[in-house]
């Protein structure tokens, strides 16, 4: 009988293992996914930022890199079987644990930086979840053997995780240095308006450039694949210089060549070489980082079906053997995987719009808010700057302010204009590739991510592109990522500890309740994205900048009211409801949708510079109108954010409810601004503007009603009312009325009289 029950019980772990199996193969599709989304800014922002060539051959360039770095990648996989644990020390149970908490961690964690829209690196949250997954189960068996901690080293290479926490330092601030030096050699050497120049010089910078980016495709994006033996890779290792000097002769030779006769922008081949080296590399050895622990238990499980022994007695020691490859038809798989996520992916689109946000060569609507630490640098800056041009001759500072002056876009529209030139791109391709291609060589494990991401806020800031109108907000978004690398070696380790040992304690139970939470957050996940997605489109639409006639500017001016209207309509009565109620949890998000609706009126204030300067000569008078206009929508905004903001604090306070009757009068109130509200959204979304002279007549009984509603108060006040605070709160909350309805029909009346005023001059 216990024979029996033994032999059920491996049997039904053999069934486990498999079913395990199977989740980690769907796990490293989703890690696919969140992964590509996520690194591929690291090759698509200089083409994309630049509009050197379109987004569809951009793409089509990055998928062939990425497919054919798939594809001869198998080299690479050793890190997720032996690179970060010594398997040998750990059971295949354990070994599938570490790696289940590993893959769910990943994903999580992926995940979260896409709908932040912040690139962060593969490898080191890859690496610093199985650090954290095999530490917690080598403290469990350490513990449960009654071993000391100091055995630890005999489970752990922590050499691998040191040398990735240098190579942080090292990617942060070699790529911003070196970035910026040769960008700013660059732009004084071809200028702004460097067309001619690279008529004459390009075909050296071309020579330099394709160099160093082909030699990047061999050392790093072609390092480990399965075409190229030892002997030719040791050959490449050992004739390094000359493989150089021959590409420099060639490449320069066919850049002139290209330049003179066939009228070729170098600067653009540049770019598709760049593009297609860094997709080739991403693939070739960042495929580790998605697939590499699944294909790891792939090839546990084949070692211990071929072993017969139970899981939890069977030793890992054999995963460490180098001749382990990963099937060509996993590779495939996964390449083309990679290859739609790069098409369809939303999150990528993100992560690629915060690093051409921060890199742009203009000024405009700032994705980061501005701290303490970035207002010191760049104040110190600024400081920096006053004291080189004191020492600096003026006929020389007049030079180099010569070779930066920036020449005016003629015929296009902001929204079409790149977000920097192909200069720059190609630098960021040149710079990047060079980089990673010394890391390499030297055989330091520098992040790709850390590196493309660097030498591109340094180009940027060579560049100029970081002028006192923006530079406060482009360092912080940079301390931002910087701390979310940061963040993520920590959170990956922490996540993966909590995870192996929830896997641990719990077993099958644990398994099942972990996938279950995960599929449920990666759809959470992904209804909020599509959500926040659709209101920054709608938001777009909301604040244009392309108006240059006056029919244009009455019919965007009459939308933007007819949108805050209706979102105010809405915003009063859910308050005045929830305040009734007491629901402290609604008035929260009351005051989330309160913040919604100040950042796009705020947007659109910010946006009146260019909204000005677009306008034709014969509209330019419009633009006092559109400015009142904005400054009654900021009057409206600002009465509302007192109503709501002093609901949600005399709630969160447990001040006393306001009495029924209070409530009864704000409802009524409520009740004719609905009313009015609804009737000036269907005239503004209809543009009927005849009508506006029905809701203006309104004006008058509306205000007496608020009128009334503050007289009865007093009364009570002096006869039955009890509560400082209710009466503070109601006063508030009638005066605030007052004021909205006061902007309001201001607006309205400004509105009639302009439309009135230009259907006479016509």
């Amino acid at each position: 009988m216990a024979d029996f029950c033994a032999k059920l019980e491996v049997h039904i772990m053999e069934q486990v293992y498999v079913v395990m199996l199977v989740v980690l193969a769907i796990l490293a599709m989703l890690d696919l996914v969140v992964g590509v989304s996520n690194d591929a800014v690291n090759f698509l922002n200089s083409s994309i930022g630049s509009k050197a060539i379109s987004f569809r051959t951009t793409m089509i360039v990055a998928s062939l890199g990425v497919a054919i770095g798939a594809l001869f990648s198998s080299g690479m996989m050793e890190i997720a079987r032996s690179g970060i644990f010594v398997p040998s020390m750990f059971s295949f149970h354990d070994v599938m644990l570490i790696f289940l908490a590993v893959m769910i961690t990943d994903i999580l964690l992926l995940d979260v930086f896409n709908s932040m829209g912040l690139p962060t690196s593969t490898t080191v949250s890859i690496i610093f979840e199985l650090l954290g997954a095999a530490v917690c189960l080598a403290l469990y068996k350490i513990y449960m053997q009654g071993d000391g901690f100091d055995t630890l080293g005999t489970y752990i290479n922590t050499e691998k995780a040191s040398n990735i926490v240098t190579s942080i330092l090292l990617s942060v601030l070699l790529s911003f240095g070196i970035g910026s030096f040769v960008q700013y050699i660059s732009r004084l050497i071809f200028t702004f308006q460097y067309q001619k120049r690279v008529k004459y010089i390009g075909s050296l910078f071309g020579g330099i450039a394709i160099t160093a980016i082909s030699f990047f495709i061999l050392v790093k994006g072609l390092k480990g694949v399965s075409f190229i033996d030892k002997e030719t890779s040791s050959w490449i290792d050992s004739h390094q210089l000359l493989i150089i000097g021959i590409n420099f002769i060639f490449f320069t030779v066919l850049s002139q060549v290209l330049i003179t006769f066939f009228k070729v922008n170098i600067l653009r081949v540049i770019i598709i070489v760049g593009t297609f080296a860094l997709a080739l590399a991403f693939a070739g050895n960042d495929l580790v980082n998605f697939i590499g622990v699944p294909i790891a238990a792939f090839n546990s499980y084949q070692i211990y079906s071929s072993s017969g022994l139970p899981g939890n007695e069977l030793m890992m020691g054999a995963l460490a053997n180098d001749n382990i490859v990963a099937p060509f038809y996993f590779l495939a798989f996964a390449g083309l995987i990679m290859v739609v996520t790069l098409w369809t992916s939303k999150k990528a689109k993100s992560v690629i719009e915060t690093g051409v946000n921060l890199s742009r060569q203009g000024d405009g609507v700032e994705k980061f808010s501005p701290n303490t630490l970035s207002r010191f640098i760049v104040r110190g800056g600024v400081y920096l700057g006053q004291g080189i041009n004191y020492f600096l001759p003026q006929s020389i500072q007049l030079k180099i302010d010569k070779q930066f002056e920036k020449p005016e876009l003629k015929g296009k529209k902001r929204k079409d204009e790149p977000a920097f030139d192909m200069v720059r791109a190609s630098v960021n391709l040149m710079v990047a590739s060079i980089l990673i291609s010394i890391g390499t060589s030297l055989q330091l494990p520098l992040s790709t991510t850390y590196v493309t991401f660097m030498v591109a806020m340094g180009t940027s800031f060579a560049d100029r592109a970081w002028d006192r109108e923006s530079a406060v907000y482009r360092v912080a978004g940079v301390f931002n990522v910087i701390g979310g690398w940061f963040v993520t070696a920590i959170v990956a380790f922490t996540g993966a500890f909590i995870m192996a040992f929830i896997l641990k304690t719990g077993e099958v139970y644990a398994f099942v309740g972990l996938i279950v939470l995960l599929a449920i957050f990666l759809y959470r996940s992904a209804r909020r994205h599509t959500k926040k997605k659709t209101e920054e489109e709608s938001l777009v639409k909301f604040k244009r900048e392309d108006i240059v006639t006056i029919n244009e500017i009455v019919n965007e001016s009459s939308e933007q009211i007819a949108h805050v209207i209706a979102a105010t309509n809405k915003l009063y009565s859910d308050v005045v409801d929830n305040l009734g109620l007491q629901d402290l949890a609604k008035l929260k998000e009351n005051k989330k949708t309160l913040k919604k609706l100040e950042k796009e009126v705020d947007e659109l204030k910010s946006n009146v510079y260019y909204f000005i300067k677009n306008l034709d000569e014969t509209s330019v008078e419009a633009s006092k109108f559109y400015i009142m206009i904005l400054g009654y929508l900021q009057d409206m905004i600002q009465s509302l954010a007192f109503i709501t903001q002093n609901s949600y604090s005399h709630i969160n306070n447990n001040h006393k409810q306001l009495k029924f009757n209070q409530i009864r009068d704000l409802k009524t109130i409520d009740n004719d601004i609905e009313n009015l509200f609804s009737k000036l959204e269907f005239i503004f979304e209809n543009k009927s503007f005849e009508r506006l002279d029905e809701v203006i007549v309104e004006k008058s009984a509306i205000l007496e009603n608020v009128s009334e509603l503050i007289q009865k108060q007093i009364t009570r006040i002096r006869t039955v009312e009890t509560s400082p605070k209710n009466s503070k709160l109601y006063f508030g909350l009638l005066l605030e009325t007052n004021d909205l309805i006061k902007a309001t029909m201001n607006l309205l009346e400004l509105f009639k009289e302009f439309t009135m005023h230009e259907k006479t001059k016509k």
